[in-house]
C-alpha cells in the first residue's frame, strides 16, 4: 500500500486539464478529508440539506437556501462598501471577478447533452412500455 503523499502526487500528476478530471480530483480531496475544514463544511452542508429535505418540501428548502445566500451576499457587499468608504480605497465591486465570468452555454455542448439525455429517455420509455404492457410476464410480475 502506497503512502498518502505518493498517492496525492500520482493523482496530481495524472490530472488532465479537462473539467471532469478536475472536478473528480476535488471531490476525491473532499471525500478523503485531505483538507478537513473544507470537507467538514461540505459534508455538514450536505447533511443539513438532507435533513431539511426530510422535514420540509423541496420548494421551501431551495427558497430558504437562496434567501440565506442572498442575505450573506448583501451583507458582504454592504460590509465591503463601508470598509472602502472608511479606508477611501477604490477596490470596486467585491464580486466583480464572478460577474465577469462567461456563463453562457454553447449550443454544441447543449446539443451533445440533450442527445445523451434523449437516449436515456427513450430507453426508459421502451422499458416502461415493455413492463406495463406485459411483454414478458416474469418481468412485469417482478415490477409488482
Amino acid at each position: 500500500m502506497a503512502d498518502p503523499t505518493t498517492q496525492s502526487a500520482q493523482i496530481s500528476c495524472a490530472m488532465n486539464t479537462s473539467s471532469t478530471k478536475e472536478s473528480t480530483y476535488y471531490v476525491m480531496e473532499l471525500v478523503y478529508w485531505r483538507d478537513p475544514k473544507k470537507s467538514a463544511v461540505a459534508f455538514g452542508m450536505s447533511l443539513l440539506v438532507l435533513l431539511s429535505l426530510a422535514t420540509f418540501s423541496v420548494i421551501s428548502v431551495v427558497s430558504y437556501m437562496l434567501l440565506a445566500l442572498l442575505c450573506v451576499t448583501i451583507t458582504f457587499r454592504v460590509y465591503k462598501s463601508v470598509i472602502q468608504a472608511v479606508q477611501k480605497s477604490g477596490e470596486g465591486h467585491p464580486f466583480k471577478a464572478l460577474m465577469e465570468k462567461d456563463l453562457t452555454v454553447q449550443p454544441e455542448i447543449f446539443q451533445k447533452y440533450v442527445d445523451v439525455c434523449l437516449t436515456y429517455v427513450n430507453l426508459a420509455i421502451n422499458q416502461a412500455r415493455q413492463l406495463l404492457l406485459v411483454e414478458d410476464l416474469v418481468d412485469s410480475l417482478k415490477l409488482i
